[in-house]
């Protein structure tokens, strides 16, 4: 029987490689500190006379050096780790290490970064690097990358694109942001129902390389319309003489161009998904959607919720102090008078609080507790939300089942701050009614934390936007006059 185990001199032997982000940590710190040393010698270097040339040479040499030592570091990450570095970054320091990565990274690592280190990526590129960068890119890429690149950019790739591609860039191009036609892939295996699973394997090993995240070929008919999906695992399997259309699975998941990708994402958490096909109304298969697109989504919606709830928006963390301070200032101004009214509210019961000066040391609790509790609500919401848990039928089971856990579990915390009201009081009636207000304003948190990211949903408004605000507004002022307004009326 003739051997087929490959020689170790048939193939070059290739040394596996580990990819670890403790390696991206570690390699931006050592960036760091070369980038430290090298603006201490820039700094010395001027302050010594310009007519000293031995001290300029030296500073190129050293500089030389230090570039040297940043390309060895830079060059030798995966291009998502090299992105991850430049967005750590300084965007002069960003600018600087991005001029000493290997062209071969650039199309990865412009896809890799974030839209707003992107940017700042693109602008220190010059018209030949950006069109080497993006011409082999596919079209679904370039459409990624099109509102950051210039015009001109845009209009000399497009000359390079086959027919085909031209036409699927401008299909990319014109789905909107947050749908499945914005984020899905134009490259996927294709098969006939009436071919054989021998002639779909030889198929196969014709290509240079199957899509990424390819678990599954689509059986489509001469009009591309889709009839079925092939499982790789059902394709080594089975019989290379049996038919495609024998062990096709007739039952899978469809995705339209206009979908939420968020439901998208949450589609291929329910059903274990690792791809996707995409038809238009016509049934015809026009793309694919892969897991790595879904986590990309996820990632960002995640982020953007965190950053919404603070009333931010997503914002390079290195940019121009102005530009930080327009993207914070609105809700901080916001919060400003929302925290002014709730002391306004509060200063009506002075003559309360001067008559039981114990009062003013009590009334934070009761507004803190009430917001943290109608916070823990909300950020249940918002993520029911997300992923398509709360509708109309079952909004209002959710603010009673809210206020039912609220309550109870006000109570059992309102035993302990009334006890300790009355251990600093020594009074019985400051205790209860400490015990009344704080039950009442978690319940006021708990059902402020359904309506308020429910309403702005109703209204088109992103649900976490701003609503931490909102809450601690409706908390802290309700609060101070639940709490005030039962004090002046049992104890005063």
């Amino acid at each position: 029987m003739q051997d087929t185990q490959a020689k170790p001199h048939d193939e070059p032997i290739v040394t596996p490689r580990r990819l670890d982000p403790e390696d991206a940590q570690q390699a931006l710190q050592k960036l760091q500190n070369i980038l430290k040393r090298q603006e201490v010698i820039e700094t010395l270097a001027h302050r010594q006379s310009e007519d000293d040339e031995g001290s300029n040479l030296l500073e190129g040499v050293v500089h030389r050096q230090h570039e040297n030592e940043i390309r060895e570091i830079i060059n030798s990450l995966h291009p998502s780790d090299i992105a991850f570095i430049l967005e750590s970054l300084p965007v002069d320091e960003r600018q600087a290490v991005w001029q000493l990565v290997d062209a071969e990274h650039d199309a990865d690592i412009l896809l890799e970064v974030d839209d707003w280190a992107r940017e700042s990526l693109i602008e220190s590129m010059d018209h030949r690097d950006l069109v080497a960068a993006t011409g082999n890119m596919d079209a679904d890429e370039i459409a990624d990358l099109v509102p950051d690149l210039p015009a001109d950019v845009v209009a000399e790739v497009q000359k390079g694109l086959t027919d085909e591609e031209r036409a699927q860039l401008l299909e990319a191009m014109g789905y909107p942001d947050d749908t499945v036609g914005a984020i899905m892939d134009f490259e996927m295996v294709r098969v006939r129902d009436d071919v054989s699973l021998e002639v779909v394997l030889r198929y196969l090993r014709r290509l240079h390389e199957l899509p990424d995240h390819t678990d599954q070929i689509f059986v489509v008919d001469r009009q591309d319309k889709l009839l079925g999906t092939l499982a790789l695992s059902k394709l080594l399997v089975s019989e290379p003489e049996v038919q495609v259309a024998r062990v096709m699975a007739t039952e899978y998941l469809t995705l339209n161009p206009l979908d939420s990708d968020a439901d998208a994402a949450g589609a291929f958490e329910r059903y274990d998904l690792v791809s996707a096909p995409v038809i238009d109304d016509q049934g015809r298969l026009i793309g694919r959607v892969t897991i790595a697109d879904v986590v990309d989504v996820i990632q960002e919606d995640s982020q953007e919720q965190a950053l919404s709830r603070a009333g931010l928006q997503e914002q390079d963390m290195f940019s121009p102090t102005l530009n930080a301070i327009r993207n914070r200032a609105p809700w901080l101004l916001i919060n400003l008078c929302t925290a002014s009214f709730a002391s306004f509210v509060a200063s009506r019961f002075e003559d309360t609080v001067s008559h039981i000066v114990i009062l003013a040391f009590l009334m934070s609790i009761v507004a803190g507790i009430g917001g943290n509790s109608g916070n823990q609500t909300m950020t249940m919401i918002i993520r029911a939300l997300a992923v398509g848990r709360v509708s109309g039928g079952n909004a209002w089971q959710l603010v009673r089942r809210e206020l039912t856990v609220t309550f109870l579990v006000g109570l059992c915390g309102s035993l302990i701050t009334a006890t300790f009201a009355w251990v600093i009081s020594d009074s019985w009636a400051i205790a209860l009614v400490m015990m009344i207000a704080m039950i009442g304003n978690m319940l006021i948190g708990a059902t402020l934390g359904v309506l308020i990211p429910i309403l702005r949903d109703r209204f088109g408004k992103d649900p976490a936007m701003g609503s931490s605000v909102l809450l601690t507004f409706a908390t802290d002022t309700l609060g101070f006059f639940l709490f005030l307004g039962l004090a002046t009326i049992f104890l005063i």
